[in-house]
């Protein structure tokens, strides 16, 4: 994981939690990214068709989606 000096771990793990609950009633993988000085955002990649390179590189943790679409 990269890290710059402002990194504040409750907010990271502020987003992962989010990440975690949000996975668990997903299809789509949720992406912690790193959002400069405001510390850590969550998106849902099922919102975005590819992902952007710039937002791939702000990329921190990923949480795989638990919802199988498969019968």
């Amino acid at each position: 994981m990269q890290t710059n000096a402002a990194y504040n771990p409750s907010t990271f793990l502020a987003a992962l939690q989010s990440a975690q609950r949000r996975a668990a009633c997903s299809y789509f993988d949720q992406h912690v990214l790193e959002n400069g000085e405001d510390g850590f955002i969550v998106i849902d990649e099922g919102d975005y068709g590819v992902l952007p390179q710039l937002i791939i590189d702000r990329i921190v943790h990923t949480v795989p989606g638990t919802l199988i679409d498969e019968i």
